[in-house]
């Protein structure tokens, strides 16, 4: 008889920054410039090339909340990655609608209080039988891009430092562990990038945003070393490098004029460009415990990734010479150490065999249109029918505690 399913820890959700963070946590002379929130009306939003947004304020179009930042508008909540009010009627999330969960604009007012508001959040994971989560900022994006993008970094490292104390001190520390610190860093400088990790371990914080591929961002590639003394902080106080699709605001594309699915449909293919240059760039083998893992990236891809990496390595190293830099096999360095996680990948789990069972993290995605909440216990029970009660536990559940070196079982 299978066991009862495990507790679930979700590696990869999302919050909605609340409207105060950096007004009350920033020096008061950087407040007019930092992060702040106002109210407009909105026309209808389409998806831009990259991550970017066409959008157009209206004297008639929907109410939504908007940030600002060096007096330069830098986002608009929208529904399909919030959880508007109306997807749950009257409160009922058996009655969950993800069709509500549609590209336009929103209010705080308008979402489930658990985007944004710590204990809402624990209530709403505790529902679908969730006791941890890690989450990725909103505002900031995926790895603080926004600040790496703005003027002035002095005020950028005050915003980083800010969020990451708002991060550990309102969302998590409350939680009593059910919310779990995910920080960022300064991109612009590798060593107080360094120096940032070992201040937020020192509280507890076991997980850092990174981007998955930073010549995007217009930084040094992993190959140059340059961001060596960010993974040896990394290394150091054991803390993973997290790293969503998405986090190189640019994902892949076909053409000018595919619809958005396409861009959706190809988005791990970033994550797998990622891995190749880890794979290859000696950076695993320089740093033998650092940690890695690919957010919402899925699994799937990644038994032919390891497959086609050993068989370069081995076919081509007479004239690539990765042999010198690489001495054993590309997936040696990946077990154990590199962590693939999905939402919702059959396949990928069917695959558990070659994609590695101590390498597999679930994640609910909270709140946008990939979660399985509320109904995440049915969908983990679908995907995970063909595992046995051990690998079970490590992929919904074992396998994050190590991840995030976690005291818990």
């Amino acid at each position: 008889m299978t066991a009862e399913l495990p507790k679930v820890i979700s590696v990869d959700d999302h919050v909605v920054e609340p409207a105060h963070v950096w007004q009350d946590r920033l020096p008061a002379k950087m407040r007019e410039q930092g992060p702040r929130i106002e109210r407009a009306r909105w026309g209808d939003f389409a998806l831009d090339v990259g991550a970017a947004y066409k959008q157009e304020m209206t004297e008639d179009g929907r109410w939504g909340d908007y940030w600002l930042y060096e007096d330069k508008l830098v986002y608009v909540h929208k529904r399909h990655v919030t959880i508007p009010l109306d997807a749950t009627p009257d409160g009922d999330v058996s009655q969950f609608d993800p069709d509500k969960m549609f590209l336009a604009a929103i209010t705080y007012d308008e979402m489930r209080a658990g985007c944004y508001e710590p204990k809402s959040r624990v209530d709403d994971l505790a529902l679908a039988g969730v006791d941890g989560s890690i989450s990725f900022p909103t505002f900031p994006r995926f790895c603080g891009q926004t600040f790496l993008e703005g003027k002035d970094h002095e005020l950028g490292l005050a915003c980083v430092k800010a969020y990451n104390d708002w991060m550990i001190e309102e969302w998590c520390d409350p939680s009593g562990g059910v919310l779990i610190p995910l920080c960022l860093i300064p991109l612009w400088d590798v060593e107080l990038a360094a120096a940032e990790v070992r201040r937020n371990a020192e509280r507890g914080a076991r997980a850092v945003c990174f981007s998955e591929i930073p010549v995007h961002l217009g930084l040094p590639s992993i190959h140059t070393g340059e961001w060596d003394p960010f993974f040896a902080a990394c290394e150091e106080t054991r803390t993973t490098v997290c790293m969503h699709i998405g986090s190189s605001s640019k994902m892949p594309a076909t053409s000018a004029d595919a619809p958005p699915s396409v861009a959706i449909l190809l988005s791990c293919n970033n994550s797998m460009a990622s891995l190749a240059d880890f794979l290859f760039s000696g950076v695993l083998v320089r740093f033998p415990e650092l940690k890695l893992a690919y957010s919402e990236g899925q699994i799937g891809w990644i038994p032919y990734a390891l497959e086609r990496a050993d068989n370069t390595w081995k076919y081509h190293s007479s004239w690539t010479d990765s042999d010198e830099t690489i001495p054993d096999p590309p997936s040696t360095y990946y077990k154990g150490r590199v962590f693939g996680c999905f939402t919702n990948d059959v396949h990928g789990v069917e695959s558990i065999e070659q994609v590695g069972e101590d390498n597999v993290c679930f994640e609910t995605d909270y709140p946008h249109t990939d979660t399985t909440w509320p109904f995440v216990q049915r969908e983990v029970e679908r995907m995970t029918k063909g595992l046995t009660d051990e690998q079970r536990y490590k992929v919904l559940r074992g396998n994050a505690i190590r991840m995030l070196d976690l005291d818990r079982v």
